[in-house]
């Protein structure tokens, strides 16, 4: 990883900002669940995860409680990122279709993965004051990734945090673009596109599938090899 980019990933994994956010975070690795209670839990903020060099940044909410906050990884070790990477390696953008923990060997070409928060909020829900203290390190990303072109928001948590983080690096909006589903708008040199949270909320229920999805990030990837 290049040096800036390391240097942000260190400040994120150090982060005590919210206190909320660090007691639950900690609870929940102590305390565990049943089919991980022999795991060692991960605990703290997550950071980004992807190719330096990607044109593509697919930004979610924040990590999940047992998946990206007990692994380490963003979109690692649940459902959401079963779905999210088997759709990655659809499309070539991973090597592999699997996600389980940092060590498995997945390797991202072209794209990059992160959250508008990186600790594990209760309910899935942060506040606005933790929002804003964290975007920070996404406006660090985004300026760190120096190819970046699309930015691929998911669910209207994320496009509004994407929306956000540009308009602190001096990105006019106006007026403000509604998030959906396909949602697509250009902001100077990158393009914010939207997509359903893979959630099983979504993806069990039909309202997000891998045709939808896939649908957005072939539109991703064109608009990246135009860019």
């Amino acid at each position: 990883m290049p040096s800036e980019l390391l240097e942000i990933a260190n400040d994120i994994v150090e982060c005590r900002a919210c206190p909320r956010l660090v007691e639950w975070r900690e609870r929940v690795a102590r305390e565990k669940v049943a089919r991980f209670a022999e795991q060692t839990y991960w605990g703290r903020p997550v950071p980004g995860f992807g190719d330096p060099r990607a044109r593509i940044l697919i930004l979610g909410l924040a990590p999940a409680a047992h998946g990206g906050n007990r692994t380490g990884r963003i979109f690692t070790g649940d459902r959401s990122g079963d779905f999210l990477y088997a759709a990655l390696h659809r499309v070539g953008l991973a090597n592999r279709a699997t996600s389980v923990d940092r060590g498995d060997g997945l390797e991202l070409r072209g794209a990059y993965v992160g959250a508008v928060n990186r600790c594990a909020p209760p309910g899935n829900k942060p506040t606005p004051e933790e929002r804003d203290r964290c975007l920070p390190f996404l406006e660090r990303e985004i300026r760190a990734l120096g190819e970046l072109r699309v930015i691929l928001a998911l669910g209207a948590y994320a496009w509004d945090g994407a929306l956000l983080a540009l308009a602190a690096l001096g990105h006019e909006i106006r007026p403000r673009p509604r998030f959906g589903h396909a949602a697509e708008v250009t902001l100077g040199s990158f393009t914010l596109l939207g997509a359903f949270h893979p959630s099983q909320q979504n993806t069990f229920t039909g309202k997000l599938t891998p045709e939808m999805f896939d649908a957005v990030l072939a539109r991703a990837l064109e608009l990246a090899s135009t860019a």
